[in-house]
């Protein structure tokens, strides 16, 4: 087991866990340089449970089913072991790993922020805790789907309504004992992302333990797929294909997507204090952070390397890839200027006019950023999500906003 452990630790951390001290020192910065201010600012005991576990959990279940994980998952699967040394090892290094360089992040400031009690402090971490076993005993279950959202519905539902009860610490300890039952009896096997994507964009059937395919032939199909483009009429649809597949074949890109059109519904409910011809722009700066559809070409390290090989593929793929996301952005604005109008109304044509102009400079300052800087040397899907360069675009439109609000006063 400690040997497991280290192999998939050093992997996440680094062969020096370089990682992992960054990570403390930057906890370390960011507590000591909000508590010396001494700005304290209230937070209820239950949202702080609430916060710690959907973070954790969401980290988690990211980095469970990553390309990348399946990648490591093949080469250990292929050597001889012990399921009640591997799984436990697997879960245990993705569980640290969560903790200490995300989860312990929000920590640093939460604990900065808001005087705490013990007790409090020790309800937080054994939601962690829990987050990472029931996390990852849901996905071990994955046929039992209806499983994993009652599990989630039950933990949420004691955290609103028993947080400051007694029940409350040994309910979520019960559960911790029944993910740990599961993962007891979990097979090594069941934590493999299998199922590769074939030529039609569909999962093929799962061959027998050990043998299923690598989860990097569904980028290997649609990276053949996109090769066509160097030598066949008509680039643009093909890119659009490819971009079309690419999403289908990865259902989380569509599902965040998904959440930022819902966040675009609700986000008049939190910005309708401010004048609208200010606070329209800064909607349109906030929609424009959807990661997963401007990191294609740093996820998907195989098809950069098509794409910069054949000739001409800069200006064939580039301005596909800035359409298609210059559309994914004005349907979320056009989302937000609806919502708003439903709700509050009173938009000008002028704020109007700003969202196909903010739709379209965020795509171009996208597709740039991943043209010329793409992100390499990332370790897991998780840290290529929430890389500080996620925030560069939103940064900037949220520079726009202020001038163009300046301008409208």
């Amino acid at each position: 087991m400690k040997t497991i452990f280290k192999a998939f630790a050093k992997k996440l951390f680094g062969a020096e866990y370089g990682r992992l001290k960054s990570t403390l020192f930057v906890c370390i910065a960011v507590f000591w340089g909000l508590y010396i201010t001494d700005f304290k600012v209230k937070i209820a005991p239950f949202i702080l449970y609430l916060t710690v576990t959907t973070l954790t959990s969401g980290i988690m279940w990211q980095m469970l089913s990553a390309e990348g994980a399946s990648g490591d998952m093949q080469n250990m699967l292929m050597l001889p072991f012990e399921n009640r040394s591997f799984v436990p090892a697997y879960v245990a290094a993705l569980g640290i790993h969560t903790f200490l360089t995300k989860t312990a992040v929000l920590l640093s400031v939460v604990f900065a922020l808001s005087p705490w009690r013990p007790l409090e402090i020790a309800g937080s971490i054994l939601c962690i805790v829990n987050a990472v076993l029931a996390t990852a005993a849901v996905f071990s279950l994955r046929k039992c789907r209806y499983t994993g959202w009652l599990w989630a519905a039950a933990l949420i539902a004691s955290i609103f309504l028993l947080w400051d009860t007694p029940y409350f610490l040994p309910l979520v300890i019960g559960s911790c004992v029944l993910a740990l039952l599961i993962l007891r009896n979990a097979d090594g096997y069941s934590f493999y992302s299998c199922g590769a994507i074939d030529s039609c964009g569909q999962k093929s059937k799962q061959t027998s333990p050990g043998f299923i395919r690598h989860s990097k032939d569904s980028r290997t199909f649609l990276t053949r797929d996109f090769c066509r483009i160097g030598r066949a009429r008509g680039s643009a649809n093909l890119v659009w294909r490819y971009l079309l597949r690419y999403l289908l074949a990865h259902k989380n890109y569509l599902a965040n997507t998904a959440i930022m059109w819902a966040v675009a519904c609700a986000l008049p409910l939190f910005l309708r204090n401010a004048g609208s011809l200010f606070v329209l722009p800064v909607g349109f700066a906030i929609l424009s952070l959807n990661t997963p559809i401007c990191i294609l070409l740093s996820a998907d390290p195989d098809f950069e390397q098509a794409v910069r090989t054949l000739p001409g593929q800069k200006k064939r793929f580039c301005l596909p890839y800035c359409l298609f996301i210059f559309i994914c952005n004005l349907i979320a604005d056009a989302l937000f200027l609806v919502s708003w109008q439903t709700q509050l109304g009173g938009i000008a044509a002028p704020a109007t006019a700003l969202a196909p102009a903010f739709a379209f400079l965020s795509a171009v300052l996208s597709v740039f950023l991943e043209w010329f800087y793409p992100l390499r040397n990332w370790k897991t899907e998780s840290d290529l999500w929430h890389h500080p360069r996620k925030y560069a675009v939103p940064l900037v439109m949220l520079l726009l906003a202020g001038i163009a609000g300046t301008l409208s006063l």
